[in-house]
């Protein structure tokens, strides 16, 4: 059914003023990843895959199709040490971590299955954010940005929700967080005001189960994946039996979430990216294709993505060519640099 009101979200806010894989073309070794073959080629059509009816777009699991007829909600969330915990980021359906200024990381996230009040803290674009969001249409919140990217992200095939422009009252200012970490989106409100833009398309294929998973049945096991985006800090993914799930940590503690709970994913997908950094802002390149490593139930398998346009999904193909199915429910997609980023799987 689609997303409630998000009344009761504005009380209490107020309002505004030990492997480590270093390359693409290192021999990867311990019967994980052997050395790497030509990549095969890109078979994936540049529209994205058709929705299935009763299957969630964007997490592979069963949904009444007419309780889903209603757009996802793309967010640009934060996470400088100050803006956490996050709010709302253990509900979304995707993740994507993508490196910004000064070795940090920030959030692309995309709600559509299980839509919460109120998401953030909300910040301002990244150019790289038009590739990574476009194959969804839909809806993206963010706070601003620098007027060539918001440009940028205002000619993609998305409904643009600013703060800068917001005459609606949908973002708010928490009052026990610090500015800039302190600007909250009313997401289920945003969602509803905009119900009749189309659902998403799909982004990954999905197994029938989480014992069908492609990295369930051709993986090896991996108890710990660590990515670094730079020199400074890096987040760890340790698997969960009892869960069953992926929980990460980052800089040497759990992850949380503003509801306390441990940071969780069902999927784990490693794409190494090239990063142009020929300007203070750093861009990741998301079309084309490169190694990556998809992690489910415990295994991890190497594959290559491919991304055909900025409005094509992302493709994850097996060393054969075949598309790669995860398992039913949320994913972390790491974009991790290919120069000074880094990917450790520990068995």
């Amino acid at each position: 059914m689609p997303p409630p009101s998000a009344r009761r979200f504005r009380s209490g806010l107020r309002a505004p003023g030990v492997l480590i894989l270093l390359g693409a073309g290192l021999c990867l070794g311990v019967g994980l990843v052997g050395c790497a073959e030509p990549l095969p080629e890109a078979t994936a059509s540049a529209d994205p895959t058709p929705p299935q009816p009763g299957v969630a777009p964007l997490r592979g699991t069963p949904v009444d199709p007419a309780g889903a007829e209603y757009p996802s909600l793309a967010v640009k969330i934060d996470n400088h040490p100050a803006a956490r915990p996050q709010i709302g980021l253990e509900r979304a359906d995707l993740v994507f971590e993508e490196l910004v200024e000064g070795g940090l990381t920030r959030y692309a996230a995309l709600w559509h299955s299980d839509v919460p009040d109120a998401v953030g803290p909300v910040r301002s674009i990244r150019p790289m954010d038009p590739e990574i969001l476009s194959s969804f249409g839909g809806i993206v919140a963010y706070s601003g940005g620098q007027p060539q990217f918001v440009d940028l992200m205002k000619a993609a095939p998305l409904l643009n929700v600013v703060f800068d422009d917001d005459a609606g009252g949908l973002f708010v200012r928490a009052g026990d967080r610090e500015s800039p970490h302190d600007l909250v989106l009313a997401a289920a409100e945003t969602v509803t005001l905009h119900s009749e833009l189309a659902p998403p398309r799909g982004q990954f294929d999905y197994a029938d189960s989480a014992a069908e998973a492609t990295a369930v049945l051709a993986g090896d096991p991996t108890n710990t994946l660590v990515t670094r985006f730079s020199e400074s800090g890096g987040r760890a993914w340790a698997w969960d039996p009892a869960d069953p799930a992926y929980l990460r940590s980052q800089d040497g503690g759990a992850d949380l979430d503003s509801t306390g709970a441990q940071l969780r994913a069902t999927n784990v997908v490693v794409l190494r990216v090239e990063v142009d950094r020929g300007s203070e802002v750093p861009r990741t390149i998301l079309t084309g294709s490169g190694p990556a490593w998809v992690s489910t139930g415990g295994s991890t398998m190497p594959a290559t993505w491919f991304k055909d346009a900025a409005v094509a999904p992302i493709r994850l193909a097996d060393a054969a060519g075949a598309t790669i199915e995860l398992a039913p429910g949320n994913t972390w997609i790491e974009l991790v640099p290919t120069d000074d980023g880094s990917v450790e799987l520990v068995p």
